[in-house]
């Protein structure tokens, strides 16, 4: 999402000021915990690697490789010519399709990844945010930082319709279970995750009011959603059959991304100041780890397979983290990418595209 309209420069002024070490510490005592937080001053990555987190899920019973061997082999680069302004997520149809929101060119760009080429570009989303992509319904579904939701024919990529939340549209993360997409939208107090049927398109009764944008994961095998609450300095849980919300205060700022780590109960956190990845375990909130990683992260991707995570950061380079054994995290490198470094929020040097590890 685009960083609130108001104080955006002073709160990153504030970012850049902090040096000092972070903890979290979760004050509610529900068994429910940990999630992520965000920093409301969000940036885009400079160069978004395609992971094998755009795979489908391998099983976490597989074996880990030597922790000595290379953790990313770059294979290609894919351009995005013409392409102006920053990035924000991405998302996949896992069968060779990458989508990216170009926030800045107003533009979602179509990925063929095994060609390595920029297959198609729909034009016209202002300021397009989160985007997820529903394989049942065969539909792609992209948010806008103006507050609409733009529904897409999966196969022709023709617009079916859009729906109006008001504003700020950010993440989208697919049920594939229900066949519902859930979308966190609107700033301040109007913050709020609704819920679309992705069959119908329409927007269903149920919604969570928060009080404050939300960022968020959804549990797979679970009822749990996962989120951040960063204006409010809080993280919660939401039981979606129940709609019951349980919240922690935090004592650390500026949480961009998370991911989830489900087999083994494990959130991953990145924060911006410091730059770290900690490692919470969601039945207690208990930190497990916290290690330096990329700054001015702004999506953390978990391997199930390899059991690795990886960070991508705004100045041009990826963090890649392996888990050995239950409890045990440990820095693989820091990988540079191809493309140079990101200025001023857009990419250097002219260049924009896509590293392929």
């Amino acid at each position: 999402m685009q960083p609130p309209k108001s104080d955006r420069a002073h709160r990153h002024r504030a970012i850049k000021g902090a040096v000092r070490e972070y903890s979290l510490t979760c004050l509610s005592r529900t068994p429910t915990t940990l999630i992520q937080t965000r920093s409301t001053t969000k940036r885009s990555r400079l160069a978004l690697a395609v992971f094998l987190a755009f795979a489908p899920p391998a099983s976490p019973q597989r074996a880990s490789p030597r922790v000595d061997a290379k953790p990313l082999v770059l294979t290609g680069a894919i351009s995005l010519p013409n392409v102006q302004g920053r990035i924000d997520h991405v998302g996949s149809d896992f069968k060779g399709r990458l989508f990216v929101s170009a926030l800045g060119n107003n533009s979602e760009e179509v990925l063929d990844l095994a060609a390595g080429i920029r297959a198609h570009s729909i034009s016209g989303i202002p300021k397009p945010q989160g985007v997820t992509y529903s394989p049942e319904a065969n539909k792609l579904f992209v948010g806008s930082d103006e507050g609409k939701l733009y529904i897409y024919d999966g196969t022709a990529l023709d617009l079916s319709t859009a729906l109006d939340f008001g504003d700020d549209v950010d993440n989208l993360r697919y049920d594939a279970a229900r066949k519902r997409v859930y979308v966190g939208y609107g700033d301040d107090e109007a913050g709020a995750i609704a819920v679309v049927d992705a069959t119908t398109n329409q927007r269903l009764p149920e919604e969570f009011k928060l009080g404050a944008h939300p960022e968020f994961q959804l549990e797979k095998s679970g009822p749990n959603i996962y989120l951040n609450l960063p204006d409010l300095k809080q993280v919660a849980v939401i039981h979606r059959e129940t709609g019951k919300v349980s919240r922690c205060s935090l004592t650390l700022e500026s949480n961009f991304p998370m991911a989830l780590d489900e087999a083994n109960r494990r959130l991953f956190v990145v924060t911006h100041a410091p730059a770290r990845l900690a490692v919470f375990a969601t039945d207690s909130g208990r930190m497990i780890a916290a290690l330096p990683c990329a700054q001015n992260a702004d999506d953390v991707f978990f391997d199930a397979g390899h059991q690795r995570i990886y960070v991508p950061g705004g100045e041009g380079y990826i963090s890649v983290f392996q888990r050995n054994g239950a409890d045990h995290y440990e820095s693989l490198a820091k990988v540079p990418s191809a493309l140079g470094a990101r200025t001023g929020g857009y990419f250097g040097k002219g260049r924009k595209g896509f590293d392929v590890f």
